[in-house]
C-alpha cells in the first residue's frame, strides 16, 4: 500500500537527518544557458536571434511531484499552460495564443522527446508522455523558428532525459498531498562501460479535486546511450504510459461554478464520461561524427496508442443515423524517421554552420463509434481507417558574419496529406471516403547584434504553418455526413524584436516584442449533440511583450519572473454557425492577456535548507468567439521548503509545498466554445503536497 511505502521513506529520511552530512551541497552558480531547439547544434542562447528558455533539472524536480508540465513552465513566459483538473483531457498548453482553442491535448505547438516527435503528423500532440523525473532539461522555443520543426506555428517543447550518473545509483522518491493524491516512483541509472543506461518508472494516483476526477496513471521512460568511439554513438529511448477508465467530470456553467466549484456535471454520472490510454513507444537514435565538422544524425521510431472515450451526448442525438455515437475507440499506431546532416566550419574566417535534412511521419488509426447506452457500450456508429502524413524537407544556417553580427536563416517546405476510408455505409449514411493535401514552404529568417559581452539585441521574420487536425476534420457543417476538407491550414506572418543581457554578474533578463498575423486562423463554427465542426476565420492579429528574469543575490537568495502581455484579436468581424455575429477587435477566447509568475527563494548551502514564495496571475479569459462570457482574473500564491542531508553513497531529501495558500476560488482553464456553455474547469483551494526522496550510489 502507498501509505506503508511512504512511512518506510519518511523513516529512512528521519534517520538520515539525524546523520551528521559528509558533503555539504555547493551553492547554486548561474551558468549560460544552452539550447539545441533553435539550429539544432548547441549554441549560447545570448547568440540566438529566437524567443528560447531553459529550465534544468532543479527548476523541473525542486519542491514539485513531477507529474504534470504546468508545475514548471509557468515560469516560461509567452506560454500558458493549465492543468485542468482533468487527466482525461491532457494539459492545455498554449504559446501566445496558438493552442488555446484545443479542447483536448495539445495543438499548435510541436511536443519533442529525446529527438522523438510526442506531436502527430496533423499537429495533435500528447504531454502525459513526458516523463520529469529523469528529464535533464526542458527547451520552450517560441516564435517563427519553430516552424522549421514542421507543422506547428505557436512554438516548440522539448524535454531531454538526462544520462544515467557515472556511479550505479538508485533512487526512490514518493509523494503524498491533497484529494488522496499520491505518486511512488523507482529509478536506477549508471555507467557500464560504453553503455550508459537510465530507467524511471512510476505510478501516481489521485481522486482528483473535483468529483469524478479520479485517475491511476502507470508510466515507465529509459533511456539507452552506447558508445561506439569512431562510429559515433547510438540512443534507445524507450516510454509507456497506461491511464486506465479515468473519470471525466465535465466543465461546468458560470452557476454550477457558484453554486459548488468541485462538482461534475450530472450528465458525466448518467453516461460515466471517462477515458482509457494505453500507450508504448520506442525510438533510435544515431549521432555519426565524420571528417571536417561534418555530422549525422538519423532517427527511428515507431509507437501504439489505443484510447477507449465515453462521452456525454444524448441518446436522442446519438440515435441520429448520421451521428458517430458516444464512444470514440480509436488504435493507432504511428513510426517516422528522419535524416540530418550538419557542417560545423568556417566561411570568410568567420563561424559557420549549415543544416539539411528530411523527416518522414506517419499515423495510421482505426476509428469507430459506439452507442454511449448510459455509460455502457452499444451499436456500432462509425468505422473509418484515417492516415495523415508528413514529409518534409528543410535546410538552416548560420554564420557570424563579423564579432558583432550573427546570421541565421532557414526553410521547410512540409507535404501533409490526409486520407479517409469509411467503411460504415448503412441507411442514409454514404460513403464518405475522401483525402486532401496540405503543402508550404515556410521561410525564417534573424540576426543578433552583440553591443558588449553582456549585451545582444536581435530581430527575427518568419511564416508559419498550421493544418487542421483531423478532430477538427471530423464533422462538416450544417450536419452534413463525412470530413470537413473544406477546411483550410492556417497561415501566420511572424515579426520579433528582442534583447538578451547578463544582469549583476549572475542573472540574465531576456525580452522580447512581437506581431503575429495570421490568414484562415482555425475557428469552433458549431457546437452541439456530441459534434463540434470548425470553420477559417479570415484573420487574427497578436501583439505581445514577454520577460524573463533570473537574478542570483548575496546570502542565498534568487529570483524569478515571467511576464506575458498578449493583445490576440480577430482583425475582421464573421458569423459562425451558432450564430452571433462576432465583432472585428473581440479577442480570441482561451487567452489571457496578462500572466505573470514570480518566485522568491532562499537557500541555506550549508544545510541543504532552502524556501520560497511563489506567485501567479492570470487576466480574465473569454470563453467563446462573442466574448459574451469570461473566467474571471485571478492571482494565487504557493510556498514550499525543502531539506537536504548527505552522507558517503547516500542522499535524502524532503520538501513541502503548499498551493494557493489564500485558499482562493478561480477557474484555471476554460474549454473554448463548449455547445453546452459548461465552460469552466475550476481549480483546487488550499492544497498541501509533501515528498521525499531517497538517493543511493553503490
Amino acid at each position: 500500500m502507498p501509505t506503508k511505502q511512504m512511512t518506510i521513506i519518511a523513516a529512512a529520511a528521519a534517520a538520515c537527518g539525524a546523520a551528521r552530512a559528509q558533503e555539504a551541497p555547493r551553492p547554486p552558480v548561474m551558468l549560460p544557458e544552452v539550447s539545441v531547439s533553435a539550429t539544432r547544434v548547441e549554441r549560447d542562447n545570448m547568440d540566438l536571434p529566437v524567443a528560447i528558455d531553459t529550465l534544468d533539472q532543479r527548476a523541473i524536480r525542486e519542491g514539485n511531484p513531477q507529474v504534470n508540465l504546468s508545475e514548471s513552465l509557468v515560469r516560461v513566459p509567452g506560454i500558458a499552460v493549465q492543468n485542468r483538473q482533468n487527466y482525461a483531457q491532457d494539459l492545455q498548453i498554449s504559446s501566445r495564443g496558438f493552442g488555446s482553442r484545443s479542447a483536448f491535448g495539445v495543438r499548435g505547438v510541436r511536443l519533442i522527446a529525446d529527438g522523438i516527435p510526442a506531436t502527430m503528423p496533423d499537429g495533435q500532440g500528447q504531454a502525459a508522455t513526458f516523463n520529469l523525473s529523469s528529464a535533464e532539461r526542458i527547451e520552450v522555443l517560441r516564435g517563427p523558428f519553430s516552424s522549421l520543426y514542421g507543422n506547428a506555428a505557436g512554438g516548440v517543447v522539448q524535454i531531454f532525459t538526462a544520462d544515467g550518473p557515472a556511479q550505479p545509483t538508485f533512487t526512490t522518491n514518493a509523494i503524498a498531498g491533497s484529494f488522496n493524491t499520491w505518486k511512488l516512483g523507482q529509478q536506477y541509472g549508471g555507467q557500464h562501460g560504453p553503455l550508459n543506461a537510465v530507467v524511471d518508472v512510476s505510478r501516481f494516483e489521485t481522486d482528483g479535486y473535483r468529483d469524478h476526477s479520479s485517475v491511476r496513471r502507470d508510466s515507465g521512460n529509459a533511456k539507452l546511450r552506447y558508445d561506439l568511439g569512431s562510429a559515433g554513438r547510438i540512443t534507445l529511448v524507450v516510454n509507456m504510459l497506461d491511464q486506465p477508465e479515468t473519470e471525466d467530470p465535465l466543465g461546468l456553467t458560470a452557476a454550477q461554478v457558484a453554486q459548488n466549484p468541485r462538482q461534475a456535471t450530472a450528465v458525466a454520472y448518467t453516461f460515466n464520461t471517462r477515458k482509457s490510454i494505453a500507450q508504448s513507444q520506442g525510438g533510435l537514435t544515431w549521432e555519426l561524427p565524420l571528417s571536417n565538422g561534418d555530422m549525422i544524425n538519423a532517427r527511428v521510431y515507431a509507437g501504439d496508442r489505443q484510447v477507449t472515450q465515453h462521452l456525454a451526448i444524448p441518446l436522442a442525438a446519438q440515435n441520429v443515423l448520421t451521428s458517430s455515437g458516444g464512444v470514440v475507440d480509436l488504435d493507432r499506431g504511428y513510426s517516422g524517421l528522419g535524416v540530418r546532416w550538419t557542417r560545423e566550419g568556417q566561411l570568410a574566417a568567420r563561424r559557420f554552420s549549415l543544416s539539411a535534412g528530411v523527416d518522414h511521419d506517419r499515423m495510421a488509426e482505426r476509428r469507430r463509434g459506439f452507442i454511449n447506452n448510459n455509460g455502457v457500450t452499444g451499436a456500432l456508429k462509425r468505422d473509418e481507417d484515417d492516415k495523415v502524413s508528413n514529409t518534409d524537407l528543410y535546410v538552416q544556417g548560420e554564420w557570424q558574419a563579423t564579432k558583432q553580427l550573427g546570421l541565421f536563416a532557414g526553410a521547410r517546405n512540409s507535404r501533409v496529406s490526409f486520407d479517409s476510408k469509411d467503411y460504415y455505409i448503412v441507411g442514409p449514411n454514404p460513403d464518405d471516403s475522401g483525402a486532401v493535401d496540405y503543402s508550404r514552404t515556410t521561410p525564417v529568417m534573424g540576426a543578433t547584434w552583440r553591443f558588449t559581452p553582456t549585451l545582444n539585441a536581435y530581430a527575427n521574420i518568419g511564416e508559419g504553418f498550421e493544418t487542421p487536425t483531423f478532430a477538427e476534420l471530423a464533422y462538416r457543417p450544417g450536419g452534413a455526413t463525412g470530413l470537413n476538407f473544406s477546411l483550410r491550414p492556417a497561415t501566420s506572418l511572424h515579426r520579433e524584436i528582442g534583447l538578451k543581457a547578463l544582469t549583476g554578474g549572475n542573472g540574465h533578463i531576456n525580452v522580447a516584442l512581437f506581431r503575429i498575423d495570421t490568414r484562415d486562423e482555425i475557428v469552433v463554427n458549431s457546437s452541439s449533440g456530441g459534434r463540434t465542426d470548425y470553420r477559417n476565420a479570415s484573420g487574427t492579429l497578436r501583439k505581445g511583450l514577454e520577460v524573463a528574469w533570473q537574478q542570483q543575490y548575496g546570502l542565498g537568495f534568487q529570483s524569478a519572473l515571467a511576464w506575458t502581455l498578449l493583445d490576440a484579436t480577430f482583425k475582421d468581424a464573421f458569423t459562425p454557425g451558432t450564430g452571433g455575429t462576432v465583432a472585428a477587435g473581440n479577442r480570441l477566447p482561451g487567452v489571457a492577456s496578462n500572466l505573470l509568475y514570480g518566485e522568491l527563494l532562499w537557500r541555506h548551502a550549508a544545510s541543504g535548507f532552502h524556501t520560497g514564495v511563489e506567485v501567479r496571475h492570470s487576466g480574465k479569459v473569454f470563453v467563446n468567439d462573442q466574448n459574451s462570457e469570461a473566467a474571471g482574473a485571478y492571482t494565487i500564491g504557493s510556498l514550499r521548503a525543502g531539506l537536504q542531508q548527505r552522507g558517503k553513497g547516500w542522499r535524502v531529501s524532503e520538501f513541502l509545498r503548499i498551493d494557493n495558500v489564500t485558499d482562493r476560488n478561480y477557474v484555471g482553464s476554460v474549454i473554448v466554445a463548449d455547445g453546452n456553455s459548461r465552460f469552466y474547469e475550476p481549480s483546487p483551494g488550499r492544497a498541501a503536497t509533501l515528498g521525499v526522496t531517497l538517493e543511493l550510489v553503490r
